[in-house]
């Protein structure tokens, strides 16, 4: 008998847990959706009030690399158990600006850290090892001002174990430094599907090609 209470416990504590994970989730996607909301509200009210007349646009392509950390909830430590996991990483992107307020890119994360986690499926849920994945993905970027943009686009992680097709969501803040230099701070989220979500956070420096500015 009392084995069979220990048993009704664990496994109760482990939906609790469960759905304490899911909770926080989606408690960060509001908080994130929330962030986006009132920074945009923020820069298009700014941009309202400036009564500067701006230079003339001219499209140009901007290369960056930026120092993250990549923060993952459902992290695995070394006796099994539940741990948030910060991990280094390197963002690599490209991004061309075709319109004032628009512009398309090819951001790539690469975690350089091995790493395990559990795994969200609806049917069972298991540990995995993720060695130094990299996750490129096709970005739609609008930017309300010169220096706010905001960022949805799809990609895929890549590992040699097994690939996570992803949905990545972002905010970035930049301001310009001489000869068409840029430095940014960024926060994006990785809901990958069937698999693991990440959290990354980062400062980087980029430079811009073909006449940003007369």
């Amino acid at each position: 008998m009392g084995y069979f209470i220990v048993i009704y416990f664990a496994e109760k504590e482990n939906i609790q847990k469960k759905k304490k994970m899911k909770t926080l989730k989606y408690t960060l996607l509001l908080i994130l959706t929330w962030t986006l909301l009132c920074a945009s509200g923020f820069a298009q009210e700014a941009e309202k009030k400036s009564g500067e007349e701006k230079e003339p646009f001219h499209p140009h392509h901007v290369i960056s690399i930026a120092l993250s950390h990549a923060n993952v909830f459902s992290g695995v430590d070394e006796s099994g158990h539940n741990k948030t996991l910060s991990l280094p990483a390197w963002g690599i992107d490209y991004t061309y600006q075709f319109r004032p307020k628009w512009a398309i890119g090819l951001h790539t994360d690469l975690i350089v850290e091995k790493f395990e986690v559990k795994t969200d499926l609806a049917s069972e849920e298991g540990v995995i090892e993720r060695s130094y994945p990299i996750a490129p993905a096709l970005m739609g970027i609008f930017k309300p001002t010169d220096h706010w943009s905001f960022l949805f686009g799809a990609g895929v992680e890549f590992e040699k174990e097994e690939n996570f097709f992803l949905n990545r969501a972002g905010i970035e803040y930049s301001g310009e430094l001489p000869k068409e230099w840029e430095v940014f701070g960024s926060l994006s989220y990785d809901f990958k599907w069937n698999a693991y979500d990440t959290w990354v956070i980062g400062i980087g420096i980029g430079k811009a090609f073909g006449h940003k500015r007369k």
